[in-house]
């Protein structure tokens, strides 16, 4: 997984561009992007090297990633408290 701190690369997503903050979850304030994760298969990766491979995706109440994913993380302003989004290929 590689690393992209703050708002440049909210684009290293596998869907819409991630936004540059969102409301938080806790308290409804405003939380910053802090850095987007994205995981991308080179081809030769190794069994556990994805976040979809650390458990099976049991369905209904057991729920986990299918494929690899992207993840941007948020910091709310306002009561500190970490919030994050994700999507997956």
């Amino acid at each position: 997984m590689k690393t992209y701190l703050g708002k440049t690369d909210l684009n290293k997503s596998w869907q819409a561009d991630f936004p540059k903050t969102v409301k938080c979850h806790k308290c409804k304030g405003e939380a910053r992007i802090m850095f987007v994760g994205f995981e991308k298969p080179t081809g030769q990766i190794s069994q556990e090297e994805l976040i979809c491979d650390l458990r099976e995706n049991n369905g209904k109440g057991d729920y986990w990633v299918h494929d690899c994913c992207a993840v941007a993380v948020y910091l709310c302003k306002k009561c500190f408290e970490p919030n994050a989004l994700i999507n997956q290929a």
